[in-house]
């Protein structure tokens, strides 16, 4: 996609992807605010796998989403919430289990970086989560994309998103790097004070996400052939 077109994309459905980052948002704050919680001492252990379950949500969120930012990608016209319900509906159950390993990556993250800051554990442990969380993010929106786009079981899914990974790593990479910048950058330009500001709320994730779509999109429609099969047969 040339820088032309994808500035294009983002202005054109910006307020789209405002919507679809609250309606994620939605999902996964409950998850979020009980990980909080547990961070801070409330509840215990308790906080801690209630924030786990409540992220069951989470990767049904992360499928519809994905799905309605790569229509803006292929201009295919839609309707936003009607297709974001479809597809939570449809894919809730399937990617319950990637959307909870999701939210246990993140949130080892953010306990391993916050040890870290407090001096509790070595910069050794930060890099040692680091690196499977890095391969994690490569790998989920592969993921995400086929649970919304394809019949196919988990374990297949899975196989296909490890192949597709490390057969274009470069692109995989790109696509975290290019998505983990934007957020890193809204997450920087936040007050201490406000852990949840509005700037995270209304884009913090859909922005990222296409960024990074815009990259591993090709991809996924090479390999599969999404966008033929979806045009149908040509009639001669």
């Amino acid at each position: 996609m040339s820088v032309r077109r994808f500035i294009a994309v983002l202005a054109r459905d910006f307020w789209n992807l405002v919507k679809l980052n609250l309606l994620f948002c939605l999902f996964a704050l409950p998850s979020a605010a009980l990980f909080a919680l547990w961070i801070f001492g409330v509840w215990g252990g308790l906080a801690l796998l209630a924030s786990l379950a409540l992220a069951f949500p989470v990767g049904g969120a992360c499928s519809a989403c994905l799905f309605c930012i790569s229509k803006m990608l292929r201009d295919d016209p839609g309707y936003l919430w009607h297709d974001f319900k479809r597809k939570l509906t449809e894919n809730i159950k399937q990617a319950a289990l990637p959307g909870i390993l999701c939210a246990a990556f993140v949130y080892m993250e953010i306990l391993l970086c916050r040890s870290f800051l407090l001096g509790a554990v070595s910069i050794g442990w930060v890099i040692a989560g680091f690196l499977p969380f890095v391969i994690f993010c490569m790998v989920a929106p592969y993921i995400f994309l086929q649970i919304a786009y394809i019949e196919l079981k988990t374990a297949q899914i899975v196989k296909n998103s490890l192949l597709l990974t490390f057969a274009n790593t470069g692109k995989s990479f790109a696509g975290i790097l290019a998505g983990g910048a934007i957020l890193c950058a809204f997450v920087l330009l936040l007050p201490d004070s406000l852990p949840y500001s509005p700037l995270l709320l209304a884009f913090g994730f859909s922005i990222p996400w296409i960024f990074n779509l815009a990259w591993i999109w090709p991809v996924v429609d090479k390999q599969f052939a999404i966008e033929e099969t979806l045009r149908g047969p040509k009639i001669e």
